[in-house]
C-alpha cells in the first residue's frame, strides 16, 4: 500500500471523496504542516498553530495511480481561495499537497501545470502548496467518517 496526503479545505468532505474511490483502503483525518506536535481540533481550527487538515489516503498503486489521486483533488475543491475553502477561512483549510517522495514530487507538480493550463479556473492563479511530508497527527476518532457516521452528505462541492 502507498501514501498520499492532501489538504482541501474542511477534511470531513475530503475523507469522503477519497474514501469513495476504488483502490482506496482507508482516508484518514489529520493534521499536518504546523509548527508543535501536541495538535487537537481545538487547537488546529484557531488557525494559529500552522497545521492543515488532511487527510492521509492509503491506496493500491495496482488499482489506483497517484495521478488519479490528484485528479480527484483537483476537482473536489477549488485551489484558487487562498487559505480557505467556501465559508471555512483560515490557513488550517489550505490547499497544499504533502509529497511523500521525489515521484510524488514531481507528479503533484506537473498535475498543477497541467490543471492550471487547462482554463478551468481563468485567470486565476492555483494557490495549492506542494511540499515535503510532515508529521501526520491523527485527529480525534470522532472527526473520521464524521459524515457517513452523521449520515450527511459531503460538505465540498465537485468544481
Amino acid at each position: 500500500m502507498a501514501l498520499a496526503t492532501f489538504g482541501a479545505g474542511c477534511f470531513w468532505g475530503v475523507e469522503y471523496f477519497f474514501r469513495e474511490i476504488k483502490g482506496v483502503s482507508n482516508a484518514t483525518c489529520g493534521y499536518m504542516g504546523g509548527k508543535d506536535s501536541a495538535t487537537t481540533y481545538k487547537e488546529v481550527k484557531t488557525g494559529t498553530t500552522g497545521h492543515a487538515e488532511v487527510v492521509q489516503v492509503e491506496y493500491d498503486e495496482n488499482v489506483v495511480s497517484y495521478d488519479q489521486l490528484l485528479d480527484v483533488f483537483w476537482k473536489n475543491h477549488n485551489p484558487t481561495q487562498l487559505n480557505m475553502q467556501g465559508g471555512d477561512i483560515g490557513t488550517q483549510y489550505r490547499s497544499t499537497i504533502f509529497f511523500h517522495d521525489k515521484q510524488q514530487k514531481a507528479q503533484a507538480e506537473a498535475s498543477k501545470l497541467a490543471f492550471a493550463r487547462s482554463g478551468r479556473w481563468g485567470m486565476r492563479h492555483i494557490v495549492t502548496e506542494i511540499v515535503p511530508l510532515q508529521t501526520f497527527h491523527i485527529a480525534e476518532d470522532y472527526h473520521q467518517n464524521y459524515l457517513e457516521k452523521n449520515n450527511l452528505p459531503s460538505c465540498h462541492i465537485a468544481y
